[in-house]
């Protein structure tokens, strides 16, 4: 649906909370076409992002582990050197 939503399954170290709430609200902005959600509209599009960040960290949890790892790296690990 949307390439720019990053694999977040088979990451090392696993994704972070942050890691999976970026994903969600990317998700929630594409599906809603609201990149900022006006004052009437923010309640409902926090609730969404939090339910899909939700669903993501369970669907992350029970799937078995990736035998390679995704191939590009999160925005959020971008600046980050090992």
């Amino acid at each position: 649906m949307c390439r720019n939503i990053t694999v977040l399954r088979g990451l090392e170290p696993p994704a972070t909370a942050a890691e999976i709430e970026a994903a969600a609200r990317q998700y929630v902005r594409k599906v809603s076409d609201i990149r900022a959600p006006a004052s009437n509209n923010e309640a409902a599009f926090e609730v969404a992002v939090r339910r899909v960040a939700e669903a993501t960290a369970d669907l992350l949890g029970e799937l078995s582990p990736r035998r390679q790892p995704p191939a590009t790296v999160p925005p959020l690990r971008r600046g980050y050197r090992r």
